[in-house]
């Protein structure tokens, strides 16, 4: 009897308990509900009038102001090499022969005919002075003297391409074929880089390239040369965009020799720009969505309403605002990830 008793007071124990928990998670229901119903806490920031000049920071990477592979003019093989990795050459110089052997002799034989036949042009021009020559008889020495002369100069060309010369000044960055290596017109025997100046490559927005113009002056600055800044040049602004609307533009760089810079280095440019004129901007941070498919919460009558805005020029920390805002409207910087179209809200600073 004892124990169907003690079996009885666990039972109603368990029940009890049962019933409490459910209590309690209906409780928490009920808050939880009546907490997704409630306000959520925001800051905001104004939108700003300003005049519209303001800082342009990209980043881009250090590119030789030229590069090219040197190429054989003929083909042969090399029978000197006359250069080292680093080495410096400037424009012209000889970097390495090819086996001239055989166009050296075809040149000499055919500059030795072409002195024969200017020997009978001449010889001929003044028999026909001398009424004892037809004018068929100089005209054929003429040509066959012209024939020859061609000839020779082709020859002649053609030795030279058997010294490979530099085509511009500049350091010899890649060793491609040995002295011994066969090689055919266009392969390429070496590369030379022209680092007296650099271009440095950065991609721009749309809505920020406008703005930018050849011959505008920037400051470039690199984490190799701490408190370094370089004087540059934009030397191109692409006509064309991408497919992402970003416009490739280049800056010219003079190297230093100072701090000399090397091609791949990794460089911060910054573009200072403005017209002058009044605009809107507001905090990178109140962007919601993209910058084609702009929006921003504009605090209303204590809700979060969402509006479409068209953005113009970007910064690091603000974007100008072309249409969709007035100014002095409050706009919600933080908060946003808890936020719909007309929630309640509460502002926690008074910015």
């Amino acid at each position: 009897m004892k124990k169907i008793i003690s079996i009885a007071v666990v039972v109603i124990i368990v029940v009890l308990a049962a019933i409490r928990l459910m209590a309690v998670r209906e409780v928490n229901i009920s808050q939880n509900v009546n907490l997704s119903a409630d306000y959520v806490s925001v800051t905001v920031a104004n939108v700003q009038e300003k005049t519209s000049a303001f800082t342009l920071n990209l980043t881009g990477t250090l590119y030789p102001y030229k590069e090219l592979d040197i190429p054989a003019e003929t083909s042969g093989k090399i029978t000197s090499l006359n250069f080292e990795l680093g080495q410096h050459f400037q424009k012209g110089g000889v970097i390495a022969t090819i086996d001239d052997k055989i166009k050296k002799l075809t040149y000499e034989s055919a500059r030795i005919e072409a002195e024969r036949l200017k020997k009978d042009l001449d010889r001929t021009e003044n028999l026909f002075k001398g009424g004892t020559s037809s004018e068929q008889e100089l005209d054929r020495a003429r040509t066959s003297y012209e024939t020859a002369k061609n000839k020779m100069e082709e020859a002649e060309r053609q030795l030279s391409y058997t010294k490979i010369t530099a085509p511009i000044s500049g350091t010899i960055t890649k060793k491609i074929v040995e002295e011994g290596t066969y090689v055919n017109t266009g392969n390429p025997i070496a590369s030379v880089v022209d680092v007296s100046k650099l271009k440095v490559k950065v991609n721009v927005s749309e809505a920020n390239v406008y703005y930018l113009h050849a011959g505008d002056k920037v400051k470039i600055t690199t984490d190799i040369y701490r408190g370094v800044t370089f004087e540059g040049r934009i030397s191109f602004v692409s006509p064309r965009g991408d497919d992402s609307h970003n416009y490739p533009v280049e800056v010219e760089i003079a190297n230093s020799g100072k701090n000399p810079l090397k091609a791949g280095t990794f460089v911060n440019v910054e573009v200072s720009s403005g017209s002058g004129s009044k605009g809107l901007y507001i905090p990178r941070e109140a962007l919601q969505g993209s910058i084609k498919e702009a929006k921003v919460y504009v605090a209303e009558n204590d809700k979060a309403i969402l509006k479409d805005v068209t953005i113009g020029r970007e910064s690091n920390e603000l974007l100008e605002v072309v249409s969709g805002l007035r100014p002095n409207e409050k706009i919600i910087i933080s908060g946003q990830v808890n936020l719909t179209n007309n929630k309640p809200i509460k502002i926690i600073n008074n910015n």
